[in-house]
């Protein structure tokens, strides 16, 4: 598109996108109803709030347009130099994040609400890291995911209440039980993939959902159970009590409720940083390689040699058992699960942490959940002007990154230095 006919095209493409949104916020921000002192309903006006809402998607669609044309007049002469800079951002970012974690109960002025909420944000990056092993690696779309994390949440419950189980006996088992259940799901969709593959992992999720509020025997239907155990540190249990039996008693500390919510703290971190570990070691190994083959091309894949049933069920399994690690940190830190914790929506969000971070790229899924979950919590006061500027970020961020926020990486194969085999040029493989 030539400068001269951009702009006038450019405004009509806005002002329809404004046309569009005053048809949205009319009815749902200009128009509210309340309660009245009668207990009547009453209906509140708000029309400065929308016509600023219409103006800013007015002014964001036309600068939008203008600046993807640009990019697109010197896309094929001056490339833009964001991937390399990210790529050095990120070398940098995870062990600066990695410190501040280890180290953030003894920063000064840090109390139980930051510790809080840095348990709920490493307990989403360890989902993310999980399901990035199935989305990201594998290329396979999990929206059932939650059901793995509320599997881990009530297998630990129920074996922690019913046979007395510590919580490092359950948490292992835990693991296995959402591997299984993992497995399960990847056999029926061995066939599927793109829309179909969405909506059956979809339809599990809904109906682990919908076994736990009617199975009342087992799961407790919609109450959920309670009075789930505790952690404790190798046997010394957090008592405010004290004594030689307890936590405080043993290292001669004062008693006080931070020490659980540290262990806590570190525990979520832990488990966060093995499933890490194991991710990154897995994609170098010969598995994490059929992985990256099975997201570019199946039929490729297949063409190689390479055992495609194993390659699913292994995805599955090892996402869905990192979900019950998470799942069994959630019941034992809350005391309490119920079905209300495992909606959709949760699994929308873990979705979100892993497309906006970047597909397989573990510090982008990690810097996604610190801003999504993080940012969220921090911005709560806003009410319902947070869940927009939220989603009004995430829009952006798929417009400006479409391949997330770290949307490229080292790959796991890099060509070595070139040798002739029979005339011709080829490299040597290097993992």
């Amino acid at each position: 598109m030539k400068p001269a006919s951009a702009l006038p095209a450019a405004l009509k493409d806005a002002l329809i996108a404004a046309a569009v949104s005053a048809a949205i916020f009319i009815p749902l921000v200009a128009l509210r109803t309340d309660v009245g002192p009668t207990g009547a309903l009453t209906l509140r006006t708000r029309w400065p709030e929308a016509a600023l809402l219409v103006g800013l998607v007015f002014l964001g669609r036309l600068a939008l347009v203008l600046w993807t044309g640009r990019r697109g007049l010197r896309a094929s002469t001056a490339p833009g130099p964001w991937t390399q800079r990210l790529q050095q951002a990120g070398r940098l970012a995870a062990p600066a994040f990695l410190a501040l974690a280890l180290v953030l109960p003894a920063i000064p002025g840090v109390d139980r609400y930051w510790l809080d909420l840095g348990i709920l944000v490493l307990t989403y990056v360890m989902l993310g890291w999980g399901l990035n092993i199935v989305v990201g690696l594998a290329g396979l779309l999990d929206l059932g995911y939650v059901a793995f994390y509320a599997v881990g949440a009530y297998s630990y419950a129920l074996l922690a209440q019913e046979f007395g189980l510590s919580f490092w006996v359950c948490l292992p088992l835990a693991g296995l039980f959402a591997a299984f259940w993992g497995v399960l799901l990847g056999f029926p969709v061995l066939r599927l993939r793109g829309d179909y593959l969405a909506i059956v992992t979809l339809a599990f999720g809904e109906i682990i959902r919908v076994v736990l509020i009617n199975w009342v025997s087992l799961t407790g239907g919609p109450n959920g159970i309670s009075g789930i155990p505790r952690p404790s540190f190798f046997g010394l249990p957090f008592s405010m009590a004290g004594g030689e039996g307890t936590f405080a008693g043993f290292f001669g500390l004062e008693p006080s409720p931070s020490h659980r919510v540290i262990f806590l703290y570190y525990l979520i971190l832990g488990l966060a940083l093995l499933t890490n570990w194991v991710t990154i070691r897995l994609r170098r190994q010969p598995l994490g390689r059929a992985w990256e083959a099975l997201r570019e091309d199946e039929i490729a894949c297949r063409a190689l040699g390479i055992n495609v049933t194993t390659t699913k069920l292994s995805a599955f399994a090892l996402g869905a058992m990192f979900g019950g690690f998470a799942g069994a940190f959630f019941a034992t830190r809350q005391a309490f699960v119920s079905p209300e914790s495992f909606t959709f929506i949760e699994s929308a969000i873990i979705l979100a942490i892993v497309v906006l971070g970047g597909l397989g790229s573990q510090i982008g899924v990690a810097v996604a959940a610190l801003v999504l979950i993080g940012g969220t919590e921090v911005f709560r006061d806003l009410q319902e002007w947070r869940m927009l500027v939220f989603g009004g970020a995430m829009v952006l961020i798929m417009v400006l990154r479409p391949r997330g926020l770290v949307g490229t990486r080292t790959p796991s194969i890099a060509l070595g230095k070139k040798r002739a085999i029979g005339g011709d040029l080829v490299g040597e493989g290097r993992g």
